[in-house]
């Protein structure tokens, strides 16, 4: 698989300076870490979740989160976890149907479950049975020490028992890591647990709507998680402990974006007009501030800015603008290429190709290397490309 598939070759070929590399579930993890995107998250007792899969690969999706958790009511479970072997084995049949007996699974997007309880792991690889080849992992809600060791010791025994790798994505959501006098121990205890179990742990996950819960908050279209001020310094604890580039530190997604209808505003759109002042791009940008998707484009800026990859999304709609926006431009991969070459380990300063600013060798050296991990698996676009080109086809596609 790789990202922007669904657009067609001739008009990837106009948008990018270098294409997105294939990857697989069996890629390296810092390339899926990476790769992740938007990973879209759908309820595990949706009738149709075979077809609701395929659908959303045909349209971009590269990661989904099959949710057993708190996107259904407890009194769902038993039924979501059998709605879940069925719906399995039958996108494991369409594989196999595609592509002969030795089955294809290009078109299944980088599948994971939301469970709640650490025994449900190894339970459902079993019941999966045969199916489980499309099985990338679980994610692990409300993630401390206490509560994370026992989910990755059952993910140990599941990945043994199934022959094949599995990762885990933890979601950090629990009060304690939220409260200012448990937080430091609780991140703490996090690192540790984590660390020990590195070869598994794919991503780190925020809850950003557990944070707000514990004090009944709730951001409106008009903010983003950073405007939350509760929820920005949790957000910098977590980036601080856990998201160093010194060799112990995970990739940390971004918060969910809760909006896709159209709402009352109560302040002027955050989506400036300039860029879209030709054809298409114009109606785009009103039809991204008719669904509050102004603001998503912003937070998606500050949760780069402030060392987060990729996304957790609820709706479709929010796809397209992170995978946009997550292309290396290709001011930015002319920077990174010149900070990595051979002859500049040594460090020195040395003017941007775009004579815009300077790049310090060894301060820049960390950013370099993951943006050009990022222009692997996302692409680089071409140099009068920009993320309204991008969008626009992406939609189109």
């Amino acid at each position: 698989m790789h990202h922007f598939r669904h657009i067609s070759p001739l008009v990837r070929a106009e948008l990018f300076h270098q294409q997105p590399a294939d990857f697989t579930s069996g890629s390296p993890a810092p390339v899926l870490a990476a790769a992740l995107g938007a990973t879209l998250y759908s309820p595990a007792t949706r009738p149709h979740l075979a077809d609701d899969v395929l659908k959303q690969a045909a349209r971009g999706v590269v990661s989904m989160v099959l949710c057993l958790e708190d996107s259904i009511d407890d009194a769902d479970v038993a039924e979501g976890e059998a709605n879940l072997v069925r719906q399995f084995a039958e996108l494991d049949a369409r594989c196999a149907g595609s592509a002969g007996s030795a089955g294809d699974t290009e078109d299944v997007p980088l599948l994971f479950v939301r469970v709640r309880e650490p025994e449900q792991i190894p339970d459902l690889v079993r019941r999966l049975g045969p199916s489980a080849r499309l099985l990338s992992g679980f994610v692990l809600p409300k993630f401390t020490e206490e509560r994370g060791t026992a989910f990755l010791e059952a993910l140990t025994r599941a990945e043994a028992a199934g022959g094949r790798r599995l990762f885990a994505m933890p979601v950090l959501e629990s009060p304690e890591l939220l409260h200012l006098e448990s937080r430091a121990d609780t991140l703490a205890g996090i690192a540790r647990t984590v660390d020990k179990y590195r070869e598994r742990v794919l991503a780190l996950r925020l809850g950003v709507t557990d944070f707000c819960s514990a004090y009944g908050l709730r951001r409106t279209p008009d903010m983003t998680a950073y405007d939350v001020q509760i929820v920005a310094a949790v957000i910098a604890d977590v980036v601080n402990v856990l998201g160093r580039s010194d060799g112990t530190g995970f990739t940390i997604t971004g918060p969910v974006w809760e909006y896709f209808r159209v709402q009352e505003r109560m302040f002027k759109p955050q989506l400036r007009r300039s860029p879209f002042m030709e054809g298409r791009a114009d109606q785009l940008r009103t039809t991204l501030i008719e669904h509050d998707l102004d603001g998503l484009l912003r937070e998606i800026g500050l949760d780069r800015a402030n060392g987060l990859l990729g996304k957790t999304c609820i709706h479709p709609s929010h796809v397209m603008p992170v995978h946009a926006l997550s292309v290396v431009s290709h001011e930015e991969f002319s920077d990174a290429r010149d900070i990595v070459r051979p002859d500049r380990d040594g460090g020195g300063v040395l003017r941007s190709a775009y004579t815009n600013k300077m790049n310090e060798v060894k301060p820049h050296r960390a950013w370099a290397e993951r943006t050009l991990l990022r222009a692997e698996v996302f692409g680089v676009a071409r140099e009068d490309i920009g993320f309204v080109e991008l969008l626009t086809a992406g939609l189109s596609g």
